[in-house]
C-alpha cells in the first residue's frame, strides 16, 4: 500500500482546523485514559493502522497497562474495564458506527448513567475528532512507522 498523498500539505487549513479540534479534545479535561479508549477503539473500528499503532504507543507511553491496551478490541468479553469505561467503549462503538446503529437508547443510557451531559458532549466530540483523523489517514492511506524488528520470545 502506497500513500495517496500528503493532506496536510495538500490542504493547510482543513489540516490545521482538525488540529484545532484535535487541541481543544486534548484540553477539554476528559481523564486521559477515556481519550485513549475513544481514539484506539475507534482507529480499530475504522481499521486505520496509522492511527492504533499511534495510539496504542501514546498509551503505553502514559502508563496505560499491555492488558488494557490488548484487549480493547474485545472489550465486551472482558472484566478489564470497568462500568465507566464499558459505558465509554459502547459509546464510542454506537457513534463510530452511526449509520449502522443510530446511537441506540441502550448506549447512550449507559453513558449517561456516568457522565455528565457536558461530559457527553465532549466525550462525542473526540469521537468524531479521532474518527475525521481516521478519514484523513484511511482515504490517503498514510503509512505508520515501522519499528525495529524484535525476536518473538
Amino acid at each position: 500500500m502506497q500513500p495517496r498523498f500528503n493532506f496536510a500539505k495538500a490542504a493547510p487549513d482543513a489540516y490545521k482546523a482538525v488540529v484545532a479540534l484535535e487541541q481543544y479534545v486534548q484540553s477539554s479535561g476528559l481523564e486521559r485514559r477515556f481519550i485513549h479508549l475513544i481514539k484506539l477503539r475507534a482507529s480499530q473500528i475504522n481499521g486505520c493502522a496509522y492511527c492504533v499503532d499511534m495510539h496504542v504507543k501514546e498509551a503505553r507511553h502514559d502508563g496505560i497497562g499491555e492488558q488494557w491496551i490488548n484487549l480493547m478490541c474485545v472489550w465486551r468479553e472482558s472484566p478489564v474495564y470497568d462500568a465507566r469505561e464499558r459505558a465509554l467503549l459502547g459509546w464510542v462503538d454506537a457513534v463510530t458506527n452511526i449509520a449502522k446503529t443510530g446511537a441506540p437508547d441502550g448506549d447512550y443510557e449507559a453513558l449517561k448513567a456516568h457522565f455528565s451531559e457536558k461530559e457527553m458532549t465532549e466525550i462525542t466530540v473526540a469521537i468524531g475528532a479521532i474518527n475525521i483523523w481516521n478519514r484523513l489517514a484511511v482515504g490517503f492511506r498514510s503509512q505508520h512507522p515501522i519499528d525495529a524488528a524484535t525476536k518473538a520470545a
